[in-house]
C-alpha cells in the first residue's frame, strides 16, 4: 500500500470555493466522461440532492459529479451552478438534443458560522466547478469545511473547528481515496492511538468533555446540535453500481472508527462513492481500502482546521507542543 495525493486519482476534477466571512463554502469532484455512481446514508437528518437516482435498480448509473457543501438545505442550490459547468462542457446524460448533467450533492449545516443568512448559490457552486480545472482542493477550512465544527452537543460555544480533509492510497494499478467534510454532532479520535483529537471544549476552562457520557447523563433533556459528515470516495475500480453500493456502505466504518457517537438523529451522514473503471478490483479490498481512507480523511480534516469563529481547533491547543 502506497499513501497518494487525492489528486493522483485520474478521470476527477477536484475544486472548491468559499466565502470565508460567510463561513461557508462548497466542494465539488467531478467526471466529465461520466463515472459510476453510489450512496450510503446513515444520518438521521441528511440534506442531499438526486440520492434516490443512485439506487442500483434504476436506469441512470453514470453520474458526473458529486459536489458537498456548506448550508444545510438552502446549500444544495450550488448544485445548479455545477450542473451549468457541466452542460457548457457538454457532459451529461444524453437525450437526443439535450444533455442533461447528473450531479448529486449533501450539505452539512454551518449556519452557526459567520452570517447564517448568506449559503452556497448557483454562482459559487459554478466557480467551484470552474476552481476544478486548476485543482485547488485544500484541507482544512476550504469548500464544503469552510464552517464545519464537531462537539456540538453542549451548543455552538463549546464546539471545536473542523475542516474537509483528504487521504488517498494505491496498491498496484489500484487506486482508492476520500474526501470528508466532518461537521460531526460526536467527538473526533485518532484511530490508531485513540487519542482524543476535537470535540466539546470549554474554552474558559479549557475542559474537554466526552459526548457518549453528555448522552448518557442527559438523557432525558433536549439534546443540541445541527451535525452532518459527508463525503465521497473517489476510485478506478472496475465495479457495477450495486458493488459500488457496498463499498460506500463498507466505507461508513470509517466514521464510526473515528467519531462518537456517530450516525445519530442530529447528524446527515452521508457518504457517495465514485469510480472511473479502469481497474479490475476485488469488492472487498475496495472497500477495506476506503474504510482506512475516510477515516485518515476524517483525522487530516480536524488537524488541518485553524481556529476561527470563536471556536478552537486541534492546532490551536498543539502550537506550542
Amino acid at each position: 500500500m502506497k499513501p497518494i495525493q487525492i489528486h493522483e486519482i485520474e478521470g476527477f476534477q477536484i475544486g472548491q470555493q468559499q466565502d470565508t466571512e460567510a463561513g461557508t463554502g462548497v466542494t465539488c469532484i467531478l467526471c466529465l466522461e461520466g463515472a459510476t455512481g453510489a450512496v450510503d446514508v446513515r444520518g438521521g437528518g441528511p440534506a442531499t440532492r438526486e440520492t434516490d437516482l443512485l439506487d442500483p435498480k434504476n436506469m441512470v448509473q453514470k453520474i458526473n459529479g458529486v459536489v458537498l457543501s456548506g448550508g444545510s438545505a438552502f446549500g444544495l442550490e450550488s448544485s445548479s451552478g455545477v450542473m451549468e459547468y457541466l452542460r457548457q462542457k457538454g457532459a451529461g446524460f444524453g437525450m437526443k438534443e439535450f444533455c442533461v448533467p447528473i450531479v448529486c450533492q449533501a450539505s452539512l449545516f454551518d449556519l452557526g458560522c459567520g452570517k447564517p443568512d448568506v449559503y452556497p448559490d448557483k454562482a459559487m457552486g459554478y466557480q467551484a466547478a470552474e476552481n476544478s480545472e486548476a485543482g485547488n482542493f485544500q484541507s482544512g477550512c476550504y469548500g464544503a469545511g469552510t464552517g464545519a465544527s464537531v462537539g456540538k452537543m453542549l451548543g455552538f460555544d463549546k464546539a471545536m473547528k473542523s475542516g474537509i480533509g483528504s487521504y488517498a492510497m494505491e496498491i498496484g494499478p489500484l487506486q482508492v481515496g476520500a474526501i470528508v467534510a466532518v461537521n460531526a454532532c460526536g467527538d473526533v479520535y485518532e484511530p490508531d492511538s485513540k487519542e482524543r483529537l476535537a470535540g466539546v471544549y470549554d474554552q474558559t476552562t479549557g475542559t474537554a468533555y466526552d459526548t457518549e457520557e453528555i448522552v448518557l447523563q442527559m438523557a432525558a433533556q433536549q439534546l443540541e446540535g445541527m451535525n452532518t459528515t459527508i463525503g465521497c470516495i473517489l476510485t478506478n475500480a472496475d465495479l457495477d453500481q450495486a458493488q459500488l453500493t457496498k463499498v460506500a456502505g463498507m466505507a461508513q466504518n470509517g466514521f464510526a472508527r473515528t467519531i462518537r457517537p456517530v450516525h445519530t438523529p442530529n447528524d446527515g451522514d452521508t457518504l457517495f462513492a465514485m469510480t472511473t473503471n479502469k481497474v479490475p478490483a476485488d469488492v472487498t479490498l475496495v472497500g477495506v481500502m476506503a474504510v482506512q481512507c475516510v477515516a485518515k480523511a476524517i483525522v487530516d480534516a480536524v488537524k488541518s482546521a485553524k481556529a476561527s469563529y470563536g471556536l478552537a481547533s486541534w492546532s490551536s491547543l498543539h502550537e506550542n507542543q
